[in-house]
């Protein structure tokens, strides 16, 4: 079958279950894809821990029988590094863990081996995931398929390039930040930060109210399937949310009151992440949804006051248990975040960090007085370069940041973090590099934002275009 590789995730199964494709087939078509790009993306982890080809041939004699061992039962997908499982290894894209082997499985992990899939790769990091680009001196660079010189992203950057280049059907991400938005739209797929509890998590970072496990895949309906799988209460993570299942048929807006922001307060865009962005609230409103443009009213100044108060007081600090945080074996840019983080908190406290998040939480609450979802650009720029670190800051519309994180959007939804966020792909920068828009809806209203990315899909046509596809 041509570019099975490419196929949906919700297509591969219904071919599975009807017999015309098989998940050895599947497997085959993935594995060679990567034996093809991953020279040049470096993507894919431990892809001969097991002997993956004798799983998806017993998957395929499960199917002859008519079984299906689960909803995922046969398909090949991959999941990040930092979600560990139980007797492999977890380095954490670092120096500092030789010989660390995980003592517990993350639980979406262990439900998506449950479901039946085939994990047939983990998938790189940048060290520690404290940052929106994708490389390090353990593991190397990983590229954008898109755009080799350019990074996926990060800190689920190995996810994204994976989905984009066709080495997996679905994959797993984490965020706090946009670790899972940033290389979704830098890789022109679909990733959900489900609202905080809504996926459980391993102690004690369950408790951070900026973290956030969750699916990526390459359509709507994928991610669905996918957070379907993985959602819902754990015994063992105490703020689980019960499980609220996304619908099979997706896509109703008719009458759906939605915000069009070009931007978040003062975050600056560029002219095409701007264009793309009315082009996806053009396609809501043709799917029937009433689309009015409004401003937020926050700045990226008090934005990062409040985030570098609560990083440094608990991601720096956990990262600061292994090593000094001058110690040379961490990466200039791990370096770089434990000290920006950790100036930003000894500036601040705990209280009035957590008083510059209310005023954030309320500039989105504000919105969603009169409007059912928000729709605003995921990242401003058209990219980072692939190995860059950007110490001195990124230009973007012509305006310096000090710091690049600020070219993204994307941590205002982790400090407003129980509203839902769906990046989906709006087009692509001059660069080759794809552009994305968060669907934002109210907090905990999870199949609203699923609704309006899936109509806003439907009518761009992306992915469903072959033409959709990089050209690596």
């Amino acid at each position: 079958m041509s570019e099975l590789h490419y196929l949906s995730a919700t297509e591969v199964l219904r071919g599975f279950r009807a017999k015309e494709i098989s998940p050895l087939e599947a497997y085959d078509a993935v594995a060679a894809r990567a034996d093809a790009v991953e020279p040049t993306v470096n993507c894919l982890l431990e892809r001969d821990h097991e002997d993956f080809r004798a799983q998806a041939a017993a998957a395929t004699e499960r199917y002859a029988r008519g079984e299906q061992r689960g909803a995922l039962d046969g398909l090949p997908v991959v999941l990040k590094e930092e979600q560990p499982i139980a007797g492999r290894s977890l380095r954490f894209g670092s120096l500092l863990t030789e010989g660390y082997v995980a003592e517990e499985t993350h639980p979406v992990a262990q439900r998506v081996h449950d479901a039946g899939a085939i994990v047939h790769a983990r998938t790189t990091t940048p060290e520690f995931s404290c940052a929106a680009y994708t490389h390090s001196t353990l593991w190397g660079i990983t590229r954008n398929p898109w755009n080799p010189d350019y990074t996926p992203g990060g800190s689920s950057g190995g996810s994204g390039a994976a989905l984009a280049s066709g080495t997996a059907y679905l994959a797993s991400g984490s965020d706090i930040g946009g670790s899972i938005r940033i290389p979704s739209s830098f890789c022109g797929v679909v990733g959900f930060k489900a609202p905080y509890g809504r996926v459980p998590a391993l102690p004690p970072f369950n408790l951070d109210t900026y973290c956030h496990d969750g699916a990526m895949a390459r359509t709507v309906a994928d991610v669905a399937l996918l957070h379907n799988v993985i959602q819902g209460q754990d015994p063992f993570d105490h703020v689980s949310l019960p499980a609220l299942p996304i619908p099979e048929e997706l896509g109703d807006v008719r009458g759906m009151r939605v915000a069009l922001a070009v931007t978040l307060g003062d975050f600056p865009v560029e002219p095409a992440v701007e264009a793309n962005t009315r082009a996806f609230a053009d396609a809501l409103a043709a799917a029937g949804a009433v689309v009015e443009e409004v401003k937020v009213d926050l700045t990226m100044s008090a934005l990062m006051d409040a985030a570098l108060v609560h990083f440094g007081a608990i991601m720096g600090p956990s990262m600061a248990e292994l090593a000094a945080p001058d110690d040379e074996r961490f990466t200039a840019y791990a370096r770089h975040f434990l000290r920006v983080s950790s100036e930003g908190f000894a500036r601040s406290n705990v209280y009035a960090g957590i008083n510059g998040e209310a005023a954030i939480q309320r500039a989105v609450a504000q919105v969603f007085l009169d409007h059912d979802v928000l729709v605003t650009p995921t990242i401003g720029g058209y990219g980072f370069r692939a190995g860059e670190e950007y110490a001195d800051g990124i230009e973007v519309a012509g305006q310096q940041l000090d710091f690049y994180l600020l070219a993204c959007l994307t941590p205002v939804f982790n400090v407003a973090s129980r509203h839902p966020v769906l990046n989906v792909p709006s087009g692509q920068g001059p660069n080759g590099v794809p552009t994305g828009v968060q669907v934002v809806a109210r907090p905990y209203d999870d199949v609203t934002a699923f609704h309006a990315g899936a109509a806003a899909e439907r009518e761009l046509g992306i992915w469903n275009d072959p033409s959709w596809r990089p050209a690596l």
